[in-house]
């Protein structure tokens, strides 16, 4: 399997002196294209912060982010910028969903930010259809409850086609259905589609789903072992 990302000996502290925390400790990590892969942790474990790291959002103290086969982190910031439209989808416990557009509006956003090798409109279509948002596309995003806002925000970020997709807790506002479609969603993109995905998540409803996961505690990473 082909290595889509890897991560190698990251620290990243916040704070000074007395107060300063040490989020992630030497934490390494890799996934392969076609595999969904789950990082569990309690609140305040820094599985947010181990994303958007992983994702280029963020610069860790030390440490190596290779996607693709290339040293991210060394890319001029306009290059890293374009690398991380083109490669990575993001989907955000916080939506980042514009409020003053409608559905339909943040897709042709997406599409005039990155116009080249989006989903095409049948596929598109066929996923709201099994996220099961087809049919909100004139709504605003106040005008949905937060199952619906966080479908849409799936549905953004599997639009532009990544190689990855990195999700932030993408179930916590659903109900045991919602979360087992989700589930099975992720997991069909990264086989069928050959995508890494990458959940990190304290949803234990996930695991059934994984192929690999990690443990994060006390900013330490462990692999466990998935029953096959």
């Amino acid at each position: 399997m082909e290595t889509a990302i890897k991560l190698e000996n990251v620290n990243k502290s916040f704070g000074k002196g007395i107060g300063k925390v040490q989020v992630l400790k030497d934490v390494n990590f890799a996934a392969n294209l076609g595999e969904l892969c789950l990082v569990l942790g309690p609140s305040g474990s820094g599985k947010s912060t181990f994303l958007t790291i992983a994702g280029g959002l963020q610069t860790p103290d030390s440490g190596k982010v290779i996607i693709d086969g290339q040293d991210f982190l060394s890319l001029p910031s306009k290059k890293r910028d374009q690398f991380r439209l083109n490669k990575i989808g993001f989907v955000l416990q916080s939506y980042n969903l514009l409020p003053y557009l409608n559905i339909a509006d943040q897709f042709k956003l997406v599409q005039q930010v990155k116009e080249d090798g989006n989903m095409d409109q049948k596929e598109f279509h066929q996923l709201l259809d099994e996220l099961g948002i087809e049919k909100l596309l004139k709504q605003y995003p106040a005008e949905l409850s937060g199952g619906q806002n966080q479908r849409v925000a799936i549905a953004r970020a599997l639009y532009t086609e990544p190689q990855i997709v990195l999700a932030d807790e993408p179930t916590s506002a659903l109900d045991s259905d919602r979360v087992e479609m989700v589930g099975k969603l992720l997991k069909e993109l990264a086989a069928e589609r050959n995508k890494a995905v990458i959940v990190v998540t304290h949803d234990l409803r996930l695991r059934q789903f994984a192929d690999k996961i990690y443990q994060l505690e006390d900013g330490k990473l462990k692999r466990e072992k998935v029953p096959q």
